[in-house]
């Protein structure tokens, strides 16, 4: 029996700006119910420690010619975008074919999203479809869906409630006697049947 038995695999999600190697979004996660001294446990727990191993990452992925490269013991799958790099960081011990559909995922579905505008800008614009789109991909650490349609349809889904639609409602006169006609109809019958 393996002796990790989890489904957490993302350490991080990191969506960054090649320009101005600023933050765009950037989650770190930690592995649920694992004790606080076990290797689960999120090894950048502070900002300040967070922005060296993203800056030390930006510099690696300058020079690299692929799409998955070992950083900090840590598996690193990245895209690039327009002016953001997208990172998925997992565990050494990950699969990076899975690490890689995630990354594949988070850009389709944000080009979906955004209409084929993936830049920092409309990133910035858009930060709560950006965000809402992350969280239907990874909860936690543990990778939900890695279909971009199913994703971008659930981010921009309607709520489903019904919501009376205002705009439809006449309130003219005409329709307030309408109203008023119908509901008089409807009593009468209601009285015949008693």
């Amino acid at each position: 029996m393996s002796p990790n038995m989890s489904l957490f695999s993302i350490n991080a999600i990191l969506l960054l700006s090649t320009d101005d190697r600023s933050r765009i979004l950037t989650k770190y996660y930690s592995a649920p119910h694992v004790p606080k001294d076990s290797t689960g446990t999120n090894p950048y727990p502070t900002v300040k420690e967070q922005k060296a191993f993203e800056k030390g990452l930006m510099e690696k992925t300058n020079k690299s010619s692929g799409d998955v490269i070992l950083y900090d013991g840590r598996i690193v799958v990245f895209k690039m975008e327009g002016d953001v790099m997208m990172y998925v960081v997992g565990g050494s011990e990950e699969n990076e074919i899975l690490l890689f559909g995630v990354v594949l995922c988070l850009r389709d579905a944000l080009s979906i999203l955004l209409k084929n505008s993936t830049d920092k800008r409309t990133l910035i614009e858009n930060y709560d479809l950006v965000s809402l789109a992350i969280d239907e991909i990874v909860d936690d650490g543990i990778i939900l869906e890695v279909d971009p349609v199913v994703v971008a349809s659930r981010v921009s889904r309607a709520p489903a409630q019904d919501v009376t639609n205002l705009k439809s409602v006449d309130l003219s006169e005409q329709g307030l006697l309408n109203v008023w006609e119908f509901g008089k109809q409807k009593l009468a019958e209601r009285m015949r049947q008693l």
